[in-house]
């Protein structure tokens, strides 16, 4: 699991361990979402279940906390083949959200949750795990 793209980011918020948090938090959940479609091309990321219980730009803490914990019986219930990397990386999420002692999401945790859902594809197979160029 590769994280160092971070560095790239500018935004303060994203470079605490909350932030850091929330935003493979998004990466995580949106990658689960958009397995649940399957193979289907046909299928937009809205028809996903999970797409439709996410309080988008509403969303507590508690409320993440929640969809976090629910990802092994998601993973096991839709049998995703990269059902590991997926938990491996929320336990990285949800390590630095509670390392942090944070309370609240605000606007910047739910942008930063937001757009790492909706890029969640370009994060989790481009970034965090690529494979490493021989």
């Amino acid at each position: 699991m590769n994280t160092d793209f971070f560095g790239e980011l500018r935004d303060k918020y994203l470079q605490t361990d909350f932030g850091k948090g929330v935003f493979l938090a998004g990466v995580a959940i949106g990658t689960l979402a958009k397995a649940q479609l399957g193979d289907s091309t046909e299928k937009k990321i809205e028809d996903a279940p999970l797409f439709k219980q996410i309080n988008f730009g509403k969303m507590t803490l508690k409320e993440l906390k929640r969809h976090i914990a629910r990802i092994p019986e998601l993973t096991k219930a839709y049998r995703i083949d990269y059902s590991g990397m997926i938990e491996s990386l929320a336990s990285e999420s949800g390590k630095l959200i509670l390392s942090s002692g944070s309370k609240e999401l605000g606007v910047d945790g739910n942008f930063a949750f937001t757009v790492a859902f909706m890029n969640s594809g370009e994060y989790f197979w481009g970034k965090i795990f690529k494979k490493k160029e021989e």
